[in-house]
């Protein structure tokens, strides 16, 4: 349950409707306004995932709410709630035979609303439009433009290919302008349906009214106004354009859910009567006993009943060590069994395991961050019913002064003069001015190893002054490495090194792996280890083993005095020391006497330090978030150049949400840096989510920026990066209302042709496109 939900008053309940048919932010804020004016109802509207977070006090019905919905000219529907099995019975034989074992949830324990997460239906309706209006474009802008082209009546050939264009490939934007006029209200979809329609019908009135005007080729009728065909058909297909790589971005916004619960196990091995059995992991009950292997995913949380191991929970908890459980350790789904058998008991299932409340915290952290709207969107409020207004005063005015004689010549120029304001007006320049700038920037990106998912990215990059790194994976490797070995008496470090790795080669323990593997490297020869004899290992304790006819033993210390094994004052202040340093200590000893510690470290990253000071050089505040202790978090921070303040330590998943919370409601923009699934809730709530790309796909998912590098540097620079592809934006976005700004009051003085309107339009996109390409040298 969030913070927010506990503030909640006992008497309102929480609703998640899924909206359809919203195209920009100005939809999201009809229907905020709309549900808000509902007494007692808050609701947080999400574009790109298609839906409402509503608080709703007691006597608003669900019907309330979608009817409310459908009255600001959209779509919606309640989105139900899972229920989870609450049996506490075990799957019986007749129920694996039949299959009837319960309730099915989604893999890994959760359920999927598959109309939630199916944000394919726009982009893909979208593709066989902007196709067909692409192929048909062209040979209409060329046949239009370049006189080599044009053949007898070319005109009529043009108009006919032009209107499956207006029609069929612009419908989109029809049918919003239409949804939107009928609420008395407009957006750039009422400008562009409008001025694609004015572009293509006066070109065919003026063919209508002088079918022989292009029957010359090279003559296209400039005392008659002109054709304007190629204007309509190109503004619909570079609007299509934009809008389908914007659709196709919105898409993948629900992957974060999908991703996160696809990292629970499909299936589960059950122990029924003695008699092991395969079943699906949705189908699991409470009370289920699991056999999990070496090496297999515990299907879902629960209680070790028998055995010994260390579990991996790194995809989890994000922490490199692995945790040592034993019988009646709590284990959590998703996490996998590094060595030993475990037989574990079942005690949440469904969307009570702890991998679905993570699933939860990601979409209220999505659903709960307001969406930026684009400046066009701001603006378009304003700007067309201002032009709407201009054109139609335009026609009124020249009429006005033709005085009470308008002859067919003054009626002609004075809606010449109105179509050009529209057609002038018609933002190519505008639609094009955040898509061309997002790709080219976007592109750069991915070539230098940045992801950026959309404009709204920027937006954040802009005013972000607080960034929260993730320890583990993020600022550090996520492996453990031998840091120190430290010997006592007669042994050397070498030696202690070189006999605790012969006798950890033999074990499947990620520390043996560790030890092992230094060990080899410290080698001056062929880094061949000697062999190991009568070797034997304790689940939690430690491993034994004779080497070159020496007994070694390396451990815990409760597994050397299992064995015999005495310490001294000396020696245990030494493990102690690289214990409280943050390292995980590990006795060798030979022959029954201590010979030495080995200590090990998740290491940090090579440029993790250069990045940080980089991020401060970018006016950042770097602040480190860990699930570790403090004293590991201490030293990282002081490797790295954080200041010892700004260090979260001993930070539980739902902690780094509520650290982003707190940082956020003190009035910082905050980013977060994260690798991990118990990263990807606060890299949701951030104001800006950054995902390292050798991470989990759910924190690369639930993040607005990716570097799929293994570099922190990289974050800096996709910051750096943002930035300046928002610059580039905002500087397309002033030259595209400058030209309008400009080009509108000489259209309705009737000092511009529509064809030279077009022609202006045109080459404010180049411009565009042009500032748009600087992009491409960044970073070089």
């Amino acid at each position: 349950m969030s913070h927010q939900d506990l503030l909640r008053p006992p008497d309102t309940r929480v609703v998640e409707l899924d909206i359809e048919g919203m195209t920009c932010a100005s939809c999201v804020n009809r229907v905020e306004k709309k549900l808000g004016k509902l007494e007692g109802v808050e609701a947080t509207v999400n574009l790109p995932l298609e839906s409402a977070y509503v608080r709703v006090p007691a006597g608003i019905t669900d019907e309330q709410l979608t009817a409310t919905v459908e009255a600001a000219g959209y779509t919606a529907r309640v989105r139900q709630p899972h229920r989870p099995s609450q049996g506490t019975s075990e799957v019986t034989d007749a129920q694996i035979t039949s299959g009837d074992t319960g309730e099915a949830a989604a893999p890994g324990g959760a359920a999927v609303e598959g109309d939630h997460l199916a944000h394919g239906g726009t982009a893909a309706q979208l593709l066989p439009r902007l196709l067909v209006a692409a192929v048909l474009t062209l040979p209409v802008f060329l046949v239009s433009m370049v006189p080599a082209f044009q053949f007898a009546n070319w005109g009529w050939v043009a108009a006919a290919l032009a209107l499956p264009v207006v029609t069929w490939a612009a419908w989109p934007f029809h049918r919003a302008a239409a949804i939107n006029a009928r609420h008395f209200a407009s957006t750039m979809d009422t400008l562009v349906s409008l001025g694609v329609a004015a572009a293509y019908l006066f070109s065919a009135w003026q063919l209508a009214a002088d079918p022989r005007m292009t029957e010359h080729p090279g003559m296209e009728g400039m005392e008659t106004g002109g054709l304007y065909f190629e204007v309509a058909a190109v503004v619909t297909t570079f609007l299509l354009l934009g809008r389908y790589l914007e659709a196709n971005a919105k898409k993948k916004a629900g992957d974060a859910l999908q991703a996160l619960l696809n990292l629970g196990a499909k299936d589960a091995t059950i122990l029924h009567d003695g008699v092991e059995q395969r079943v699906p992991a949705d189908r699991l009950q409470v009370g289920n006993v699991l056999v999990v292997r070496p090496g297999e995913k515990i299907a879902t949380d629960g209680v070790v009943v028998d055995g010994n191991s260390a579990v991996d929970a790194s995809l989890v908890t994000g922490e490199s060590v692995p945790v040592e459980v034993a019988p009646g350790s709590a284990v959590t789904g998703a996490t996998i069994n590094t060595s030993g058998r475990l037989l574990v008991k079942a005690t949440r299932v469904g969307s009570e395991t702890t991998l679905a409340q993570m699933a939860r915290l990601v979409s209220q952290a999505q659903t709960g961050k307001a969406p930026i709207a684009r400046l066009a969107d701001r603006i378009s409020a304003v700007f067309v019913p201002v032009v709407l207004a201009i054109a139609a005063a335009t026609f009124a005015l020249w009429l006005l002064f033709s005085g009470p004689d308008v002859t067919g010549g003054e009626l002609r120029s004075a809606f010449t003069a109105a179509v050009a304001v529209l057609v002038i007006a018609c933002p190519c320049a505008l639609g094009l001015a955040t898509p061309v700038g997002l790709l080219t920037g976007t592109g750069r990106g991915a070539q230098l190893g940045i992801l950026i998912k959309g404009p709204q990215v920027l937006e954040d990059t802009r005013t972000v002054d607080t960034i929260l790194l993730d320890k583990t994976g993020t600022v550090t490797t996520g492996v453990l490495a031998v840091d120190a070995t430290a010997a006592f008496s007669s042994f050397t470090e070498d030696e202690v090194l070189r006999l605790a790795g012969a006798v950890e080669s033999a074990s499947e323990h990620p520390v043996a792996h560790a030890i092992a593997a230094a060990a080899k490297q410290a080698m001056h020869d062929d880094g061949a280890l000697p062999a190991v004899q009568a070797f034997r290992s304790a689940p939690g304790g430690g491993v034994l083993g004779t080497v070159e006819g020496r007994l070694v033993v390396a451990g815990r210390t409760g597994w050397l005095e299992d064995n015999g094994i005495p310490f001294t004052g000396g020696q245990q202040e030494v493990l102690a020391a690289a214990e409280a340093g943050g390292a995980t200590a590990i006795w060798v000893a030979v022959d029954g006497t201590p010979a030495g510690v080995i200590s090990l470290r998740d290491t940090v990253k090579e440029g993790s330090a250069a990045a940080v000071a980089r991020l401060k050089h970018l006016g950042l505040r770097p602040i480190l978030l860990t699930g570790d202790n403090a004293a590991v978090a201490a030293q990282v921070a002081a490797a790295v150049g954080i200041d010892a303040a700004d260090v979260y330590a001993g930070v539980l998943p739902e902690g780094k949400v509520e650290a982003v919370r707190r940082l956020q409601a003190g009035g910082a923009t905050v980013a977060m840096a994260g690798d991990g699934v118990n990263d990807a809730a606060a890299l949701a709530q951030a104001d800006l989510g950054i995902a390292m790309g050798s991470g989990t796909d759910v924190a690369i998912e639930a993040a607005d920026l990716t570097v799929m590098g293994n570099d922190l540097t990289q974050v800096a620079q996709a910051i750096e990066l943002s930035r300046k592809t928002l610059a580039t934006i905002k500087t397309n976005l002033f030259w595209a209302f400058f030209y309008n700004a400009v080009g509108i009051p000489v259209a309705a003085l009737g000092l511009l042709n529509p064809m030279i309107a077009g022609a202006a339009m045109a080459a404010s996109s180049v411009l565009v496109v042009a500032n748009s390409l600087r992009l491409r040298s960044f970073g070089r």
